[in-house]
């Protein structure tokens, strides 16, 4: 089983396929730790997971409501961590309690990783100027024991997805 892969898309539109396909295959609660710099593609791998996990209606960016709820196959509850210290505080008044209750794919992850579970998906998106302007490196690592996303990653590494 893989604990890390490694992708790269082109365009946004990619990058959310990419994030479809994981969420396809996702079965349990798992906290997704999204960082990289503004503009990465952040939300855009969370429209994409969201699509994958049967999320109806759009998804953006939480920055000022903290998180957002949405509905689907497994709960998606999306967080912005881009104000630390809001975030931090929302997260240490109950809000880490959310954690386990579906997807919680947090952006700006690194900014609160001492409040979030030891056990988690990270992933990481790079821009690549050098390949094209809209050419993106995706890492994808499992952190602590998740052997359920581990599975899903070799597969996504083979190019399947699951067979949904």
């Amino acid at each position: 089983m893989a604990r890390r892969a490694e992708f790269t898309t082109r365009g946004e539109e990619q990058t959310e396929e990419l994030a479809c396909r994981l969420g396809r295959m996702l079965r349990s609660p798992v906290v997704v730790a999204l960082d990289g710099e503004l503009g990465a593609g952040k939300t855009a791998f969370v429209r994409g997971l969201a699509r994958g996990l049967d999320v109806a209606g759009p998804v953006s960016s939480p920055t000022f409501a903290l998180m957002a709820s949405h509905a689907g196959r497994l709960s998606l509850l999306h967080f912005d961590a881009w104000m630390e210290g809001r975030e931090r505080a929302f997260l240490a008044d109950g809000g880490a309690e959310l954690f386990g209750q579906g997807v919680c794919a947090v952006e700006w992850a690194e900014k609160v990783a001492d409040t979030l579970p030891m056990d988690r998906l990270e992933v990481r998106i790079e821009r690549l100027p050098e390949a094209g302007e809209d050419d993106r490196r995706i890492v994808l690592a499992c952190r602590g024991a998740l052997p359920e996303v581990e599975a899903v990653l070799s597969t996504l590494l083979a190019g399947g997805d699951g067979g949904s």
